[in-house]
């Protein structure tokens, strides 16, 4: 009887997370690959004109690079290569790791979205933002930020 239930259990389990479908909504396969600039940062060239872009766990900033090894690496090549509104200076830091989705580039079958809290001098609120490393997607400048000048 306790095979039976523990069987009964672990096939619901299983069939739950293969039937698990993807809530982001700026997933594109077909975008171009990541380029480095000379300063180590993501070459970025197009600013988003969507409020959600970054903002919303359904739209994150997908910056797949090669692989998902460099995770923090790949982050930061990001963040470093953004601005304030007006040029300034941001910093940032991670707050959280949310958002559970499925990603075929991962060995576990799973990703997760990571949160960042970016600042800068004369800011009245902290924005934050969502970041994907598992997935491919037209990377962006969100909107409210600019590219830090080299």
């Amino acid at each position: 009887m306790k095979k039976t239930a523990l069987f009964i259990i672990l096939l619901i389990t299983v069939s739950s997370c293969i039937s698990t479908k993807s809530t982001l909504k700026n997933v594109d396969d077909n975008a171009p690959d990541l380029v480095l600039g000379k300063n180590n940062t993501f070459v970025i060239s197009l600013f988003s004109k969507d409020k959600k872009y970054g903002y919303d766990p359904d739209y994150p900033v997908n910056i797949f690079f090669r692989n998902t090894k460099d995770e923090a690496t790949n982050e930061v090549r990001f963040l470093n290569a953004l601005a304030g509104p007006n040029g300034e200076k941001i910093t940032y830091k991670r707050l959280e790791t949310c958002c559970p989705f499925p990603t075929k580039r991962s060995d576990m079958g799973a990703g997760f979205l990571n949160v960042y809290e970016l600042t800068w001098e004369g800011q009245k609120k902290p924005i934050t933002l969502y970041l994907n490393i598992y997935e491919k997607g037209i990377l962006m400048v969100p909107i409210g930020l600019t590219l830090k000048k080299e």
